[in-house]
Formats: structure tokens, sequence, C-alpha cells
């Protein structure tokens, strides 16, 4: 059996260094910034950090809401698959930034994809 995709992008180092990028670039996104607003972003990014480990294999850190709990506001304020596809690629753009190989990333985003219809309370 194959190591989890956790190991394979480069374990904790990589997964921090790809969600600072991604939320640089979600926050820069004019569409995507307003749900952000009044948010610890510094928190977010700890919180992110440890459910991208977990949802790629690595060690269950992760003890925030569940997927529908944490984006029913951002729902309830317009959230969409606009939205779930902006973060899709602004995660892509940072693992490529970080020169994760293609596969990698198209198994990331394929987890990524797993889970649009709870973040979308669908």
């Amino acid at each position: 059996m194959s190591k989890p995709l956790f190991e394979r992008i480069g374990g904790e180092a990589a997964v921090k260094a790809t969600v600072i990028k991604m939320y640089d670039k979600i926050l820069s996104d004019d569409d995507l910034a307003p749900f952000f607003e009044n948010i610890d972003v510094e928190k977010l990014r700890l919180s992110q950090s440890a459910f991208v480990t977990y949802a790629f294999g690595g060690p269950n850190h992760y003890n925030g809401k569940s997927m529908r709990a944490a984006h029913k506001d951002a729902v309830s304020h317009g959230l969409s698959d606009k939205h779930f596809d902006l973060v899709a690629g602004h995660l892509k753009a940072a693992m490529e930034e970080l020169n994760v190989p293609a596969d990698l990333i198209g198994e990331a985003l394929a987890i990524v994809g797993s889970t649009r219809k709870d973040v979308l309370n669908q």
C-alpha cells in the first residue's frame, strides 16, 4: 500500500506552507474575502492545517466543527459552487507554486471535491 497523500506531499511542513499560500490567495480574492471578515485568520489557518492533514491521511488532530456546521453561516450569506471552485483553484495554485507533482495535486483536489456537498450544505 502506498503512503498517504499527507506523506507524499511532504508532511506537516508542506501542508502548512500550502494552507498559508492558499489563504493568502483566498483573502486577496474579491469574491471570497467577504466570507472571512471578522474571522481570526491565524486560528483558521491552524484549524485548516489540522483538517487538511487529517483529510490527506495524516494524524488526526482536527477538533473543529463538521464541514456543514463550519460553513452554515457562509452558505446563508451566499456561499455557492462558484466559491467552492474558486477555493479549489487557489489550493491548486498554491500546490503548483510549491512544486507539488500534478498527480498529487489531482489527488488532493479529488479529496477536496468530495467535501462539496457538506461544505455547501446540500
